[in-house]
């Protein structure tokens, strides 16, 4: 099984080169780490370059302009230049949390019927509590393939894949045509949909870890929640129909219990608002086709996109 590995970078920083590292010092062997940076400026500051390169073989970088930059689109780049059975796409943020990740990440691809894997994501060592049980809610200690058959039960998390860490059967992934090849945000959970509907299954693999969480404040999470929402409203094929807002509920209950039960209460009043914020967010994006263009580019993370 011949592995590659893609990662869409801006303004990389020692992590990143953490994380090249880690990545060249895996239990299976990576054949070529993928680089598709945005502003190439940025990276020389960082003195990210020809000497970098000449200490890790495996690596090449291919650079393009924040107007060139998308989600799908960018990632599809980077895929293209892979004849590897297996592509793993990671975020510039994501440490494995030890040299296994790959080996146990892709075991479930031995599956043909398996069409991606991702990765379980635990919290940095600054995250907040509230941070800390919403990565335990999403992100459980148990494994699990998820196909069609599970929508029922489990709703809109029956899509749910993360391109923080996540690998990609390629012969499918070239099948289904990769990702879809402009959106705003979310297009691994939009093909995770497209596979399962095609009859795959999608596999989440607890005992490959990452550390990755983020401390987003309420505005923060306002803005990325309405990328959230105009995604999902920009595909009604795949969304219309499975409620996102019960899942949501669920995990507002679920960390409030939670909260409490840790001696944490004082925290719960922050979290409800950062939820309104995340909610109100997701809400005024579903609906972004209603809303004037200068409230849209007041609202969304990603202004670029919109022209």
């Amino acid at each position: 099984m011949i592995i590659d590995i893609v990662i869409p970078t801006y303004k990389p920083d020692e992590t990143f080169q953490k994380l090249v590292d880690i990545l060249e010092r895996q239990t299976k062997p990576v054949n070529r780490i993928i680089v598709m940076n945005t502003e190439e400026k940025y990276m020389e500051a960082l003195h990210i370059g020809t000497r970098f390169l000449a200490d890790h073989k495996k690596l090449s970088i291919h650079h393009l302009s924040r107007k060139e930059f998308d989600h799908g689109k960018t990632r599809n780049l980077g895929a293209s230049k892979s004849d590897a059975d297996v592509i793993v796409f990671m975020t510039q943020d994501a440490l494995p949390q030890d040299e296994t990740l790959i080996e146990r990440l892709t075991a479930p691809l031995s599956n043909p019927e398996i069409a991606c894997a991702y990765a379980r994501q635990l919290p940095c060592a600054d995250a907040t509590v509230t941070e800390r049980l919403t990565r335990e809610f999403n992100y459980p200690d148990k494994s699990r393939i998820k196909t069609r058959k599970d929508l029922e039960e489990l709703g809109i998390k029956t899509y749910f894949c993360s391109n923080v860490c996540c690998a990609y059967n390629a012969q499918i992934f070239r099948k289904l045509k990769g990702f879809v090849k402009r959106t705003i945000f979310n297009e691994d959970m939009i093909y995770a949909a497209k596979a399962i509907q095609n009859g795959y299954g999608i596999a989440y693999v607890a005992e490959a870890c990452v550390i990755h969480s983020h401390n987003y404040s309420g505005k923060q999470q306002f803005h990325r929640n309405f990328d959230l929402g105009v995604s999902q409203a920009e595909h009604p094929e795949i969304f219309e129909g499975i409620s996102s807002e019960s899942e949501g509920i669920r995990m507002v209950k679920d960390t409030i219990t939670r909260l409490k039960t840790a001696g944490a209460a004082r925290e719960i009043p922050a979290y409800i608002y950062t939820t309104g914020c995340k909610y109100i967010g997701y809400r005024m994006g579903k609906m972004y086709k209603h809303l004037p263009n200068w409230l849209v580019m007041k609202c969304t993370m990603s202004p670029l996109y919109w022209k």
